[in-house]
């Protein structure tokens, strides 16, 4: 995942699903943080359906798919954390009350990974 700094996240838009880069800010494990901005379509998507995927695709072409559900993230220690090593959430942004900002925390309820041409995932205990 460190080789992928930019995965692909994965959402449903009434029927049809989206696909977009994200730019985590914060990764324990393979629960990944991902910030949003409330007037961005993904937010209606996520709220209308938490059910979500991120693929991270290295340099190499290995992958790992971290498939969960993504719940807007309240925890004040959490999110000073993620304020505080954030510059461009700093600048932007000015606060962590900004009404625009959402954090979305994304957890895995399921983990695979695969090595370039291995042909089939692995999974990976979460």
């Amino acid at each position: 995942m460190e080789g992928a700094k930019f995965p692909m996240l994965a959402t449903v838009d009434g029927g049809q699903p989206r696909v977009r880069p994200v730019s985590p800010v914060k990764v324990d494990g393979f629960t990944v943080y991902v910030a949003n901005l409330r007037r961005y379509g993904k937010t209606a998507e996520i709220e209308a359906n938490p059910l979500v995927e991120l693929c991270y695709l290295d340099g190499n072409h290995d992958q790992v798919r971290i498939t969960g559900r993504a719940e807007v993230l309240n925890d004040a220690a959490v999110m000073e954390e993620i304020w505080s090593g954030n510059p461009l959430l700093r600048r932007y942004l000015g606060s962590p009350d900004n009404p625009e900002l959402v954090v979305y925390r994304i957890v895995p309820e399921r983990v695979r990974c695969m090595k370039e041409w291995a042909l089939e995932y692995a999974e990976v205990p979460v």
